[in-house]
């Protein structure tokens, strides 16, 4: 039996990489539909990109539904600066002729997780945790029901990409992730440390290339594109590949480790706020709320993700 999950996301070159993947393999996940998120960029171009990438791996009939346009508390930040203007930036593709469904994209999580046996549906959030945030807040039946949300975001070695001290998709809606954290439902993290070790290199991108498919140039091509932005800024052989990471885990758990510590959510302070305050030496009494991945197997996780694509 597949596992069944719930993508949520603000496509982002990663974020489509990562749908790409789960579209790669339905004899281990059953997509049940994308919510999607203001982040990378603003909300209609979240759904748009969501929507593009669904007809890249040329499955129209994805459901996809728009979420949360704005953080529960504060204005949006995105981060054109990195994905493009368009936060898919790369290869040129013709606008999308798939449909967007009605319903609200949390609205759709809650109906998910109530219909669905208890502890069958895991969450996978690729953007700020706005949408997650919500449907917890709005229907807190529906923790005890997650199997797992199994979310990219937060550092704690690598600490952060958007502030000195923030991560992020978790900076964008720290009041979001801190309700998420303190949900009781269990969480598996992978954080920068983790990000920080898949990087796409040269070779790497070429593997992409070298598939020949429509799929294996799209994927090289949105690399390449955000790829110029991370080397330069921590003048590495290639940029962190962020969201594919949640995927991959859910494929192969045994590519990661980590440990099941205490993760708290800073929103007060304007020196940390969107800190992932992690217990990672278990240095306070605080029980542990999230699985904290530090590792991954690098080349395995990319031959992973070659040989998927590979399929589409």
């Amino acid at each position: 039996m597949p596992r069944k999950i719930i993508i949520d996301t603000d496509p982002g070159q990663d974020d489509a990489a990562a749908i790409l993947l789960a579209l790669a393999s339905p004899d281990e996940l059953e997509l049940l539909g994308i919510t999607t998120v203001a982040g990378n960029v603003p909300l209609d171009l979240t759904t748009k990109n969501a929507q593009m990438v669904c007809e890249v791996a040329k499955r129209p009939d994805v459901k996809i539904f728009a979420g949360c346009d704005r953080p529960l508390a504060h204005t949006l930040v995105t981060a054109e600066h990195v994905h493009g203007k368009t936060g898919l930036d790369g290869p040129p593709l013709p606008n999308p002729k798939m449909p967007v469904q009605d319903q609200h994209g949390v609205d759709f999580i809650i109906d998910t997780l109530r219909h669905e046996p208890p502890g069958t549906v895991t969450i996978c959030p690729l953007g700020p945790l706005t949408n997650i945030g919500t449907a917890l807040q709005k229907a807190p039946d529906i923790a005890d029901r997650i199997q797992e949300i199994v979310l990219m975001g937060g550092a704690y070695f690598q600490v952060g990409n958007i502030t000195p001290a923030a991560e992020f998709n978790i900076y964008v809606d720290p009041e979001a992730a801190d309700i998420v954290f303190k949900s009781g439902a269990p969480i598996v993290v992978m954080p920068l440390d983790v990000t920080h070790k898949v990087l796409v290199t040269q070779a790497r991108l070429d593997a992409f290339r070298a598939l020949g498919t429509h799929v294996g140039r799209m994927v090289a091509g949105w690399t390449e594109f955000f790829e110029r932005f991370d080397k330069e800024k921590y003048g590495s052989a290639g940029a962190p590949l962020h969201d594919p990471t949640t995927i991959a885990y859910l494929l192969r758990p045994d590519l990661f480790s980590g440990r099941h510590i205490n993760v708290e959510i800073e929103t007060g302070s304007k020196l940390t706020r969107g800190m992932t305050v992690a217990d990672w030496w278990r240095v306070t009494d605080r029980p542990a709320n999230a699985t904290f991945m530090g590792d991954v197997d690098a080349d395995g996780f990319f031959e992973l993700l070659t040989e998927r694509m590979a399929r589409l």
